[in-house]
């Protein structure tokens, strides 16, 4: 039985105290803070910072320039896109110390964040949800949605493979990639299949 090894990058700079999964591979520049958790399998990619107490869920992919601070955490399956943001303090002051006040954002199973992207503190997005590059996300958005622009709007629902729902009179459509059946009941959407 081979066992999974965890790869951290010679300039790397991983504080004491964090937690990291078999597996995790943390790439050139990057910094975890102490009390972070990574679960197995997740991707740190170039220059990121992982702030104290943040938790990642298995098979999370990070990719380049992307800081995760205090109050975020991250189910399994999550993807981070290039440069994309998190803030974690509703009304940041230089001469204002609030370190507090940080508001929680969780984001969902299987959800995806495009590049330069910025997800305002306190806005849960939900399992499977698509974030379009550069959406800015200033309220909750629902498991499956689709946003995009600035402030981000939901244009439509996605499969967990990330392809957009059709969905017919009785409110089921069908992911054209797995097969897969959901219904949209009272403005949610489930996997039935």
């Amino acid at each position: 039985m081979t066992t999974k090894t965890t790869y951290i990058h010679p300039t790397a700079v991983v504080d004491e105290g964090c937690e990291i999964g078999a597996g995790t591979r943390i790439w050139h520049f990057s910094h975890l803070m102490p009390g972070c958790v990574l679960g197995e399998d997740c991707n740190i990619g170039q220059n990121v910072v992982v702030s104290p107490n943040v938790v990642l869920g298995r098979n999370v992919k990070v990719q380049n320039n992307v800081s995760i601070y205090t109050g975020v955490t991250c189910e399994d399956d999550v993807f981070l896109g290039p440069s994309m943001v998190f803030t974690n303090v509703i009304n940041p002051r230089s001469a204002v110390n609030r370190r507090d006040q940080y508001t929680s954002t969780p984001v969902g199973r299987g959800a995806s964040i495009g590049a330069n992207a910025t997800i305002v503190c306190g806005n849960p997005i939900g399992a499977f949800a698509l974030i379009g590059a550069g959406a800015v996300v200033t309220r909750p958005v629902p498991a499956y949605a689709l946003v995009v622009g600035n402030p981000a709007r939901q244009t439509g629902w996605v499969s967990e493979y990330g392809h957009r729902l059709q969905f017919n009179a009785e409110g089921r459509a069908t992911c054209p990639e797995t097969g897969q059946e959901y219904q949209l009941e009272q403005n949610q959407v489930r996997r039935i299949s």
